[in-house]
């Protein structure tokens, strides 16, 4: 009987010797590194139609906007991951002198893809919820209009709402502004399949 030899596991340290000199993003968690898939023409458009809007929204105040590529530590469980957008309302806190691994997020937002989706709503938001400084999470598909928000209450619960309109208001009270939904799917083009999935 032979058997597989096990996968060594890597220190964050390793990943982020590896990661800096990488020329493609993953993300680690528990000793493995994850390689991200590449994205497509709609959450392209998304990421940076959020975070287009955000930044303007928050142009003359201190918050900062961060987009897919600011590398996030979620310090209490050791994953390293990517967000879509990163807003920071307090002092941007990072890793160490490089300042490429960012430490106390205000509101992530996520796009969502099939190969994704699960993830984003189940461990993935599981691990966000313990980083303390996370005050809203968002959710956005890319194959309809809808938005999904959580906001985290005075008691650490999160507060669920959805918004499926393209003339809807997302009020962010995380960082104190509204976010337009013509705006995020602006020129996102849906196709008729994915319509017909939903029915």
């Amino acid at each position: 009987m032979s058997f597989a030899a096990a996968k060594p596991r890597l220190t964050p340290e390793e990943y982020l010797a590896i990661e800096r000199n990488a020329d493609h993003k993953s993300e680690y968690f528990a000793g493995e590194i994850f390689a991200m898939a590449g994205d497509s023409e709609r959450h392209n458009l998304i990421v940076t139609n959020v975070s287009g809007e955000l930044s303007a929204l928050l142009k003359k105040r201190p918050d900062k906007v961060y987009s897919n590529c600011m590398r996030v530590k979620i310090s209490q469980s050791g994953v390293y991951t990517y967000p879509d957008v990163v807003v920071v309302c307090r002092s941007p806190s990072f890793e160490d002198e490089r300042k490429d691994t960012l430490l106390n997020p205000t509101l992530i937002v996520e796009v969502l893809s099939e190969s994704t989706e699960a993830y984003d709503r189940g461990k993935k938001f599981e691990h966000y919820r313990r980083i303390a400084s996370l005050d809203e999470y968002l959710l956005i598909a890319q194959d309809r209009c809808r938005i999904e928000q959580f906001i985290k209450q005075n008691d650490g619960k999160w507060l669920f709402s959805e918004v499926n309109s393209p003339g809807a208001i997302v009020k962010l009270p995380s960082v104190d502004c509204e976010l337009a939904v013509a705006e995020v799917y602006d020129k996102v083009e849906f196709e008729k399949e994915d319509e017909i999935k939903r029915r």
